[in-house]
């Protein structure tokens, strides 16, 4: 089909995906300056008849239910606009994978993955319902999570509104294995469906399985009169026992019988947690899901890299180059792509000898051409380039302008963290690359902290490191 230079305001960069009903595009919007995704619905699809007007109001209905949803675990709707030829609404640019993508490759996620999905699920779950919304289609090819570790819910288009007369209250819809036993039965439909489904991703988390398959109408009869096999009951289960009763609570066949709305669940889970629960995926599983090959036979995938040929990963820093050099490469790649920077800065340069070589292999994994001109002058703006002799022969490699020990970095690293947490990580490597002096490099570091008190006591801290 021929696609569109534009959509309203929005001039169109690209096609992120096509289906039957419309197509999805990538976008820009000129006076936010800001990508988009743009989704369509065919005009022909939106006409006079009964089904038409249904398909347009549902189209409609997820503008208006995300639209008035302002959280980060919630995909941002900006706009909802209609052209001569379909209907459209902009929302945010997300960069990640379906969690139904990780699933269909079988990534088994640890503990703390699937505490983090699930409290940050539930916590955007509930400022939707303290909005007046209910999603009714929570399933994993609805929930993305981007190259950050961040999870995010998509797709309200059968969303229940409060006070919007899209749908009858009993209606049937949603997906079936997602869908709770109200939703079947035809009975009154509250928040709570919601939480039913999510105590079904739990389910399939902590087991790779649904709670409950068969064909439409045994699906139908499991979920409304039988109890599933609980997970700590799989062969070879290795999930903590104390999961079986919050997934009971949570696929309780009465509504009043389940944790009374997302905010409770959540709670439940963080109380059994045996350390606080990260806010984001773990490096770890994002890194290996972007990095693992494809299957033979497989479509393409929404991740933004792909993995070599030989499928392998590795984390290791090549003998040839010199770390800091890398670093500094990881530091500012990772502005771009995020964790993944890592892995992808060390494949490359075991096959690149040449900092120029180098730089433009990992610009190549920069989706605009804005974006791969603006990492390539940063990653040789203040550096000097020299050549190093090393086992395999000559190497030119990148020296940054500060030489900071890796010791060094890791124990600021360590102080700073008992000050910001987690994120510590990222900013001591971005003041590694950008400081010129080691009290640069300390400073740097204090400034991100919000109080006086804290900042002295890091810089004593700091200043004790040999």
């Amino acid at each position: 089909m021929k696609h569109p230079e534009r959509l309203g305001k929005y001039p169109i960069t690209g096609v992120l995906g096509e289906g039957a009903m419309g197509v999805v595009y990538k976008a820009f919007d000129p006076h936010i300056k800001r990508q988009v995704a743009i989704k369509t619905i065919r005009r022909q699809l939106i006409d006079d008849s009964e089904h038409g007007q249904s398909v347009a109001a549902r189209f409609r209905n997820e503008a208006q239910a995300a639209g008035r949803l302002l959280h980060p675990g919630i995909v941002a709707v900006y706009e909802y606009g209609e052209d001569q030829d379909q209907a459209f609404i902009a929302m945010e640019f997300v960069e990640g994978n379906s969690l139904s993508h990780y699933l269909s490759r079988k990534t088994r996620f640890p503990d703390q993955d699937v505490l983090s999905i699930m409290t940050q699920l539930l916590a955007a779950l509930d400022h939707a319902h303290e909005q007046g919304v209910w999603h009714r289609d929570i399933k994993p090819a609805n929930l993305i999570i981007t190259r950050q570790g961040r999870l995010k819910i998509a797709d309200f288009g059968i969303a229940r509104v409060d006070a919007i007369g899209l749908t009858q209250v009993n209606s049937v819809v949603g997906t079936p294995g997602y869908m709770s036993p109200e939703q079947y039965t035809g009975q009154p439909l509250d928040h709570r469906v919601d939480v039913w489904a999510a105590g079904v991703l739990l389910y399939q988390l902590l087991t790779g399985q649904l709670p409950f398959n068969g064909s439409a109408e045994t699906l139908m009869y499991k979920i409304v009169h039988e109890e599933p096999v609980w997970p700590s009951q799989h062969a070879g289960s290795t999930r903590p026992v104390v999961y079986d009763q919050i997934v009971a609570t949570a696929l309780a066949k009465r509504p009043e019988a389940r944790y009374a709305n997302a905010l409770l669940f959540l709670e439940a889970l963080t109380s059994h947690a045996d350390e606080p629960v990260k806010p984001t995926v773990s490096e770890e599983t994002v890194i290996m899901e972007v990095m693992r090959p494809e299957p033979r036979g497989a479509g393409s995938v929404s991740s933004a890299v792909r993995s070599g040929s030989s499928g392998a990963v590795t984390t290791a820093p090549p003998t040839h180059w010199d770390a800091s050099t890398l670093s500094h490469l990881e530091a500012t790649l990772a502005k771009y792509v995020g964790p993944v920077a890592k892995v992808l800065v060390r494949r490359a340069a075991r096959d690149c000898f040449d900092i120029e070589t180098l730089a433009s292999r990992l610009a190549e994994h920069l989706p605009t051409e804005p974006e791969r001109a603006a990492f390539m002058q940063h990653t040789t703006s203040g550096v000097s380039v020299r050549a190093q002799r090393s086992t395999g022969g000559t190497a030119t490699v990148l020296s940054t302008h500060l030489r900071l020990d890796a010791q060094v970095i890791e124990q600021a690293q360590r102080i700073l963290a008992g000050h910001i947490g987690p994120i510590a990580k990222i900013v001591t490597k971005k003041a590694a690359a950008k400081a010129t002096t080691r009290a640069e490099f300390y400073e740097l570091l204090c400034a991100e902290l919000g109080s006086d008190a804290d900042r002295t006591k890091a810089r004593a801290a700091l200043a004790g490191i040999k």
